[in-house]
């Protein structure tokens, strides 16, 4: 008997296939030659013969060479950490590609010398925050924080409420954080109730600043009472206030939502923030306030490690200075055009044979950002067996399982994404 093993067609000859080579030329030969070995050995097993087996490589090449998939978030949350948080608008697309290559981003091509690196996306952020008299960009938030201690509070105390000392996803607690750079944690007040004098009675000569934590993923309701920022402002030490979510202006619809503008307004000697959230651009910290403060920051040893490339500069730069970014116009879509997109689709997907219906949805920001907010939305609802279906094909197709039907929330949806919707409902039927 022949060994099946012998129909196998040989590596080399399925690269050298012309239609493989030229997939091989973006992704790479080394990856390509996987999916190759991964469809030789369904093969060897019977799976699949050994006349398919191009046809099937090529079904099984990445678009790119990375393993992250774009999916279509349709969970109705904007801000899914889960899929990247905020997904950037086409302008900062663009500029991350311009950026890719050689570029000047520390460097003046008028003078041929050294330039202020990422100086186009620190002025771009100064002008959409007037009242901050310097401005700083670090990794992401949390590094914007630790920044913040090891440059002011080093061997020192940061006071803090017992209400703010907050935890995040992933287990990630910023008391622990703060303290793994040496200072030390005054706690004060208590978890719901923290006075202007409990702060007053904990500074000291061993005061480093006082840390102000906005409870982004969470609310304390009912006997509470907090100082408020222009309170704190006044006792004689730096006031650092964490506004987490990233506004840079108050938001009509997130009144709530504290915004660097307003912060900085009340007395601030720092804030910091994410970009990456309610801004709507790149991971990023963003640091402003007061100029002396952020350059003590900036020229801080531990500044180097934290920084941000050059791509997250080309995209922090077009979030601020070109239209406005997926996230912001998922807040503002009015949900007469919502319902209008819903009825449309359900009508495809109806003549389709599938059980598709209009519903009503409450939607939510996200990311840790103005919790308990619902944003009123429309969902297309579907059985609830296409939730798992949808996240199986290409591309994936994101929603969420209530009551036993899946909802395909469109306020988190594109409007240019309504028909890879219909169609990757289809293919699951």
């Amino acid at each position: 008997m022949t060994d099946p093993r012998r129909a196998v067609p040989r590596t080399d000859a399925l690269l050298a296939d012309p239609r493989i080579a030229k997939a091989a030329e973006p992704l790479g030969r080394d990856l390509v030659k996987s999916v190759v070995t991964a469809a030789q050995q369904r093969v060897r097993e019977g799976l699949l013969t050994p006349e398919a087996i191009v046809d099937d490589v090529l079904a099984h090449l990445p678009g790119h060479a990375t393993s992250l998939r774009p999916v279509v978030n349709a969970t109705g949350v904007v801000v899914h950490t889960n899929l990247g948080r905020a997904p950037l608008s086409r302008a900062a697309v663009d500029a991350v590609a311009a950026a890719a290559g050689a570029t000047d981003v520390e460097f003046d091509l008028t003078t041929g010398r050294r330039a202020r690196r990422g100086r186009g996306a620190l002025a771009a952020l100064a002008d959409e925050v007037p009242a901050a008299g310097g401005v700083h960009v670090v990794n992401n938030n949390a590094a914007a924080l630790l920044l913040c201690a090891l440059a002011l509070a080093p061997g020192r105390e940061i006071v803090v409420s017992r209400g703010e000392l907050v935890e995040i996803g992933d287990g990630f607690r910023i008391p622990d954080l703060l303290a793994s750079t040496g200072a030390r944690l005054r706690e004060v007040g208590t978890t719901n109730r923290t006075h202007l004098a409990d702060y007053a009675g904990a500074i000291g000569p061993g005061t480093g600043f006082v840390l102000k934590v906005h409870p982004s993923n969470y609310r304390v309701t009912g006997f509470t009472a907090e100082a408020s920022v222009a309170d704190l402002a006044g006792l004689g030490v730096p006031l650092v206030v964490d506004i987490g979510s990233g506004l840079l202006a108050p938001h009509p619809l997130l009144p709530d939502e504290p915004d660097a503008a307003t912060v900085l307004a009340q007395g601030a000697h720092l804030v910091t923030a994410s970009g990456d959230k309610l801004l709507g651009g790149p991971q990023a910290g963003l640091l402003l306030g007061d100029a002396a403060l952020v350059e003590r920051l900036r020229r801080h040893p531990a500044a180097r490690a934290l920084r941000v490339d050059k791509l997250t500069l080309a995209a922090l730069e077009a979030t601020l200075r070109g239209p406005l970014p997926p996230v912001r116009e998922a807040l503002r879509i009015p949900l007469p055009e919502l319902r209008g997109r819903a009825d449309e689709l359900c009508a495809t997907l109806r003549a389709a044979g599938v059980a598709a219906e209009v519903v009503e949805s409450a939607a939510a920001v996200g990311g840790g950002g103005a919790p308990g907010v619902e944003l009123p939305s429309v969902a297309v609802s579907l059985p609830a067996h296409y939730g798992e279906a949808l996240r199986a094909g290409q591309p994936p197709v994101v929603g969420r399982v209530v009551r036993d039907r899946c909802l395909l929330d469109l306020r988190t949806v594109p409007p240019g994404d309504d028909a890879t919707i219909a169609a990757a409902v289809r293919r699951c039927g």
